[in-house]
Order: structure tokens, then C-alpha cells, then sequence
């Protein structure tokens, strides 16, 4: 039941770096999105089966589960980021 807990702290780590940075970048806000959506999901999913307690019966699965979920959204995100830098290198490419 706390595997939601983890792109949650994820997001909120992201977030509070690019604020003491003041970055301004467009990947690492989508990473925050991503992190965001993660975290709403999986909050949402929790509430209709009504199973929003912190400590379940099988917690260690639990935080596995959430562990595997953060690095998930972050395998997507760093795929979008190199289809991006390929596209960007074949636009590069055709231009010169």
C-alpha cells in the first residue's frame, strides 16, 4: 500500500532540486510530470479499493512494487529523452 509513496518522494525530490537550481528545463519538468502521473495513479487506485493505509499486509512487496514503478517511469522517461535526441540528431543531419 505504499508503493505509491515512492514516485511521490521521487516527484517532490525533482521538484525541490529544480527549485533551489531554478532550472527551467523541459526534461526535467516532464520527468516531474511523469513522477506526478505516477504518483496520482497510483494514489487514485489505492482510494477506490480503499486501501489507502500506509502499512499493508506484505509491506516488502509493497515497497518493491513502488521501487519498480519509479524506475519505470524513469526507463520512459529516458527513452523520450533519446527518441528525442535521435530525432533532433536526424532534423541536425538533414539540415546540413
Amino acid at each position: 500500500m505504499v508503493c505509491y509513496l515512492f514516485p511521490t518522494a521521487a516527484m517532490a525530490m525533482i521538484f525541490a532540486h529544480r527549485a533551489i537550481r531554478k532550472k527551467k528545463d523541459l526534461p526535467g519538468e516532464q520527468l516531474n510530470l511523469l513522477l506526478g502521473g505516477g504518483a496520482i495513479f497510483g494514489i487514485v487506485d489505492h482510494a477506490w479499493n480503499g486501501q489507502l493505509a500506509l502499512i499493508g499486509k506484505n509491506v516488502w512487496s509493497d515497497i518493491a512494487l513502488g521501487v519498480f514503478i519509479t524506475v519505470a517511469i524513469y526507463a520512459a522517461w529516458f527513452a523520450m529523452m533519446a527518441l528525442s535526441e535521435a530525432k533532433q540528431k536526424t532534423v541536425r543531419a538533414a539540415i546540413a
